[in-house]
């Protein structure tokens, strides 16, 4: 399951992402137009910001605009990001890989066969689904409605 966080930061960015590009938003905007708590929107764009995904300008013009292009940010990127790994077993994960302690061998484990394969099928998913895919969906695809839900 993504957190909550992980799930304000996908609406975020396709808010940004359906926004005229040299137009940036305010935070506020964002927060409205999402329903998401603004304090909890600050800290998860500075999170995007750092990484290079959302840039922010100051004064009168400010806001926040899309640094990267949305066909080139992918909901894999942002979870790993937020949530850290997406895989369901900790000899699985890409980004922090470990060993399981009570595992003998890695190549023998029935266990880890399986979910091998469920993360690379979540992978698979996850890593060829952009913010643009979201735009091309509309709001009745399957992708609009995890996002709102």
């Amino acid at each position: 399951m993504i957190s909550q966080k992980a799930k304000y930061a996908l609406r975020a960015l396709v808010v940004l992402a359906r926004a005229d590009a040299q137009k940036a938003l305010f935070i506020s905007d964002i927060a409205d137009e999402q329903n998401i708590p603004k304090k909890f929107l600050e800290q998860i764009l500075l999170d995007l910001k750092r990484e290079g995904i959302v840039m922010s300008r100051r004064g009168k013009m400010g806001g926040y605009l899309l640094l990267k292009p949305a066909d080139e940010i992918t909901f894999g990127e942002v979870l790993r990001l937020i949530d850290g790994p997406i895989a369901s077993l900790p000899c699985l994960s890409k980004i922090a890989y470990r060993r399981c302690e009570d595992c003998e061998s890695e190549e023998t484990c029935e266990i880890r066969h399986v979910f091998h394969r469920v993360a690379n099928v979540t992978r698979g998913v996850l890593d060829g689904t952009t913010i643009a895919d979201c735009l091309a969906y509309g709001k009745a695809s399957p992708i609009a409605a995890v996002l709102e839900g």
